[in-house]
């Protein structure tokens, strides 16, 4: 951990860590320097010249930005000097900018109009310029203004930083702007419309494109939550207005190093209105789903579940909140008596191996990627993949550890290929070779492993680094792991937002296995998101859902259940962190959270259930698991096509908003590419 440096920012003795720019320290101190390019979690590029302050000792005021403190310093940041300095900056920036405020969608949230308020510029004092750039609205999601662009450079910067490398400065002085290669409309370019721009942008240049006229910042009721729609569990801060979804943002509760959504976490949202959304129960009457009563869905429910008794099936998406999770439990053990209830969870093969380590991405100073391909394009943990980028582009290394070619093996400094097993053992031995195995079973199984250039080369990596971590597919985690016996830490990397959760509660298989009833059972029950689109070999099949999957179509009665930002509960997320998933807006029409169906279904079958909160989900979500010497082997796992399963878990995300748009501009493009 870095020391504490002590310094005076403004007649005010104040500490802040060694290493952090001046920004940051006065930050960290309740005070604010003013700004346009400076990005926090980036490197200080000093362009736009409002941060400059006075240094004591130093003939020429310093750029903020650039500046890393030191103690003992003397920093004033008000001096008239660097005041004169700043409003002429606004000033200058004004000449060149629209000054339509009062019908401008960033008004409020806007830097530069902050900036021009607080130096009193209404209008600007040179001639002004209109450089009449064309507007890139030509996709739903970002719509681009060049002639609002105050050239900081963040949006660039952030596309670099993350590897999208989509935005780029095109021409010179004060005429150039910000733009894709050829400057191409956005669809065209390679952008994964992740947003991160939108984010980065201080003033109107980059806006969602449905934004005009659906109210101003100061309307919208925010509220900090996390993504459901993949195994990242991102954070976000969901902004509504008059109980309606207005915008998803990248959150502010996470470690720096992880602000980043993609299109679905940002843009997804509007499938909560889609046709396909369920609002009320319904049940098959003479071939055809009719809508009906709670009372009558969960009398039919309630007297097929009596029926099947203890052969009753129950799979369920291990998206699902730990609550819902851990309530499940007792309802099947307790009002269904039936020991046949499992998630998704158990396709990624040992419990014990999802559960297991945890990480801290953010102090990480190595990084080793095992059978994991994260990718934004194809949008599977495209958060992970962004992280990643990030991390290496301020300065973290990278080792991949993978059979085949990965996206990442181009910002590695290692790529170990060929079998994962064999690669591990191979670093492993090296390791040894070091003297940095300490456990024996492990330096007897690496004992006569052969040790390639690229191994040693990771090996060398490996012992420098002080924070290694480890990111596995689950189906490598218990060889992955035996790293961190030498040293940092080992996490399993799942799919879904909640594997690791749904396993902590308890919810794994005692009776049959999700595989087993997903090929057939008498009394099917399908809970959230199962990958699943054709009807198992079932007489009696009920779908809880938000929206009329493929599957649910097929149900003979189906339990309309709120969607992902319609909910209240607690995920653990792939580096084993407790996360709060907070209700944004109310479920629609009559759904219900998946916890209160499984009450209410009790309540139908006279029997007592326990209705989980989070006080007792947050006790089991804190258990750990050792990590021990595990054999260098491949463990039998996950082995469903990743990229099918991560679209069949967010069908009714991607085919019930706008990003189908996204997903056929894919197929439009394959086929182009195809056909020449």
């Amino acid at each position: 951990m870095a020391g504490k440096v002590k310094l005076t920012i403004d007649n005010k003795e104040v500490q802040a860590p060694e290493g952090v720019n001046l920004i940051e320290a006065a930050e960290m101190n309740g005070m604010h320097i003013p700004n346009l390019c400076y990005l926090k979690g980036s490197r200080g590029v000093g362009a736009c010249r409002l941060c400059l302050v006075e240094v004591e000792g130093m003939k020429a005021p310093m750029i903020a930005c650039t500046t890393k403190i030191k103690d003992g310093m003397v920093v004033n940041t008000k001096s008239e000097k660097v005041q004169e300095v700043r409003k002429f900056v606004i000033d200058l920036i004004l000449s060149m900018h629209p000054l339509d405020c009062m019908t401008c969608t960033k008004a409020g949230v806007c830097n530069l109009q902050q900036y021009a308020y607080d130096f009193e510029i209404k209008e600007s004092s040179f001639t002004r310029k209109k450089f009449g750039f064309s507007i890139d609205e030509s996709n739903p999601f970002i719509k681009r203004d060049p002639d609002y662009c105050v050239l900081c450079g963040r949006c660039v910067r952030v596309c670099k930083n993350q590897g999208t490398n989509t935005l780029e400065f095109m021409g010179r002085g004060v005429g150039s702007k910000v733009a894709t290669a050829n400057d191409k409309p956005l669809q065209d370019s390679g952008c994964t419309f992740c947003g991160s721009c939108v984010d980065a942008c201080p003033v109107n240049a980059l806006l969602e494109t449905d934004r005009w006229r659906k109210g101003r910042e100061w309307e919208y009721e925010k509220t900090d939550s996390t993504c459901l729609l993949c195994g990242n569990g991102c954070d976000i801060t969901v902004s509504t207005k008059d109980g309606m979804l207005m915008k998803v943002n990248a959150g502010t509760a996470g470690p720096s190093a992880e602000k980043y959504i993609c299109a679905y976490g940002r843009f997804g949202f509007d499938c909560i209105e889609a046709d396909t959304r369920v609002n009320v129960p319904m049940k098959r009457v003479n071939g055809e789903l009719e809508e009906t009563t709670w009372k009558d869905a969960l009398a039919i429910v309630a007297k097929g579940l009596k029926e099947a008794g203890k052969e009753a099936g129950i799979i369920a998406s291990a998206g699902m909140l730990n609550e819902d999770a851990l309530t499940l439990k007792s309802f099947a053990s307790d009002a269904v008596k039936t020991k046949n209830v499992d998630t998704t969870a158990s396709l990624y093969g040992n419990a014990e191996v999802l559960i297991s380590g945890n990480a801290d991405m953010d102090a990480a100073d190595l990084l080793v990627v095992v059978d994991v391909n994260p990718n934004q394009w194809a949008r599977v943990l495209p958060a992970l993949d962004a992280i990643i980028r990030k991390k290496v582009s301020g300065g973290a290394k990278l080792i991949t550890v993978n059979s085949s070619e990965t996206g990442l093996a181009a910002v590695a400094a290692v790529n170990l290929t060929g079998s994962e097993a064999d690669s591990l053992k191979s670093l492993a031995k090296a390791l040894a070779d070091k003297g940095l195995v300490k456990d024996k079973m492990m330096a007897e199984a690496v004992s006569d492993a052969p040790v390639s250039e690229a191994a040693e080369k990771a090996a060398a990596l490996f012992a420098e680094a002080k924070a290694p971590v480890v990111l596995a597919s689950p189906a490598m985690y218990p060889a992955a792991a035996n790293l961190s016996l030498v040293k940092g830490s080992a996490v399993s990397v799942p799919l879904e937002s909640n594997a690791k959760g749904v396993i902590l509660m308890g919810l794994t298989e005692s009776g049959k296995s999700y595989k087993d009833m997903a090929q057939g059972c008498g009394f099917l029950y399908a809970i959230g998101e199962v990958p699943l689109t054709e009807r198992p070999k079932t007489d009696f099949l009920v779908v809880q859902n938000s929206h009329l999957t493929p599957l649910a179509k097929q149900a003979d009665v189906v339990l309309p259940s709120a969607a992902f930002l319609e909910v209240d509960g607690t995920i653990v997320d792939y580096a084993g962190r407790i996360k709060n998933v907070r209700k944004a807006v109310e479920p629609a029409g009559e759904a219900k959270m998946h916890r209160e169906i499984f009450a209410e279904l009790a309540k139908a079958l006279g029997a007592k259930m326990k209705e989980a909160k989070e006080s007792d989900t947050k006790k089991l979500a804190k258990a750990k698991v050792k990590v021990t010497f595990s054999p260098f082997a491949r463990k039998e796992g996950f082995d469903v096509n990743v990229n099918e399963f991560i679209e069949s878990v967010n069908a009714s995300v991607i085919n019930g908003s706008r990003l189908l748009w996204l997903k056929e501009a894919k197929v439009k493009a394959s086929k182009a590419v195809q056909a020449a």
